[in-house]
């Protein structure tokens, strides 16, 4: 029996769709796609990519759209994660069951797994595999209970889970569920029958209420664990909440000079890594190779900071997602934001909880970010401003919301 599984979980196939711009977390998707969004200092495509390996999922095939190709460069051939991927690049739009339809001819012939590359799950996707198979319908859909389900396609279930209605993003007096799809499904690949290839066509919006009109039975499965489809900045900097308590314990991965400080574990630590004198870090944490961090410097729990940082010495740190080669006045204060790369912040600055900070901007000294707001890549912000809503460059696109 035991051999029988292994051979099983050799040939299980799974679906990643990658094609979406990623508008909703603009500034961080102008320079990346969404799955390349970093969490704990590794892409966040990585992170699923090595749950659903060690789950069995051996066989990944890639849908790409939007800078597909850094995708491609994260996750190579798949072999560092004990996979093997093959990619399908879209040329238009296609829609999340448009594009797996693109990719049928590496899908074909056996149930297969589709999951989103934005999200991020600890979720035993096996277990949900394997009840698909023993039932066999034509599609499972993966609910999990959530508070706010507006944002979602939300889901009406039997006591044999089977889906008698849903609805797609529903409005006031429609919520008739907080049954949320996750997004992940298990599909029959006779699903290929009822999509249209070469046009844009989605599963909860177009093929789930099509193969219910033909009379097509659909199961739910109840998902338990942690998920996100990294809609957000809150929802990022949730997900990666959870990939820092993952954290065992401290793990210096080279070099690291202390003077006078404290870590209080776990940290992830780099290589070449300087603490100075009476600085505190306090984790679950985690600090990239190369990273300064000055004298009287406080970083407290679920930080992550990227590598070749420079922290300045009165620094404080919140809660707060700092990418590569970010500098950090003297006596500023970060408090739940995302800053990306290159970015240069001055003395005595405040960034307030939710802002989100876009790539190679400059914050002069005494400046404060109001909370929830975003500052798109290269702005420029002068000493002594109070910036109370987006600042937006004309060199990129204006737009932050749909996919």
């Amino acid at each position: 029996m035991v051999k029988t599984d292994r051979v099983e979980q050799r040939r299980m196939k799974v679906c990643i769709m990658c094609g979406g711009e990623g508008t909703r977390l603009r500034p961080l998707t102008f320079d990346r796609p969404k799955p390349c969004i970093p969490i704990v200092n590794r892409p966040s495509v990585e992170h699923l990519v090595s749950h659903l390996s060690n789950l069995g999922f051996s066989e990944i095939v890639i849908t790409l759209g939007y800078m597909g190709t850094l995708i491609e460069q994260a996750l190579g051939d798949g072999s560092l994660f004990g996979v093997d991927i093959t990619y399908v690049h879209e040329k238009t739009k296609l829609g999340t069951a448009g594009s797996v339809k693109n990719a049928q001819e590496y899908l074909d012939g056996q149930d297969f797994l589709v999951v989103g590359g934005d999200h991020v799950t600890d979720i035993n996707l096996l277990e949900f595999y394997r009840v698909h198979m023993k039932e066999r319908p034509i599609v499972s859909i993966g609910l999990i209970s959530i508070d706010e389900p507006s944002e979602y396609g939300i889901a009406e279930i039997d006591v044999h889970y089977q889906i008698r209605r849903f609805r797609e993003k529903p409005g006031p007096g429609e919520i008739f569920s907080n049954l949320a799809s996750t997004g992940i499904y298990v599909c029959n690949p006779e699903i290929f029958n009822w999509i249209p290839g070469a046009t844009k066509f989605d599963f909860a919006r177009d093929l789930f209420p099509l193969l219910m009109e033909k009379g097509y039975g659909l199961k739910g499965w109840l998902a338990r664990g942690n998920w996100t489809d990294v809609g957000s900045p809150a929802s990022l900097r949730q997900a990666e909440r959870w990939k820092l308590d993952d954290i065992p314990y401290t793990s210096i991965r080279g070099n690291i000079s202390i003077r006078g400080g404290q870590i209080l574990g776990p940290v992830l630590l780099g290589d070449s890594i300087s603490v100075g004198r009476n600085s505190q870090i306090i984790g679950p944490a985690s600090i990239g190779t190369g990273t300064t961090i000055g004298d009287e410097v406080l970083i407290g729990p679920y930080t992550s900071i990227g590598e070749h940082c420079s922290i300045r010495p009165g620094a404080k740190i919140f809660s707060s997602s700092v990418y590569n080669h970010v500098i950090l006045g003297k006596n500023s204060t970060v408090s739940g934001s995302i800053i990306d790369n290159d970015t240069v912040i001055g003395d005595d600055c405040s960034l307030e909880h939710d802002t989100v900070i876009g790539p190679r901007v400059v914050i002069r000294n005494r400046a404060v970010i109001h909370s929830k707001t975003r500052l798109w890549p290269e702005v420029v912000v002068d000493d002594d401003t109070i910036v109370k809503e987006h600042l937006l460059n004309e060199k990129f696109d204006g737009r932050c919301e749909g996919s």
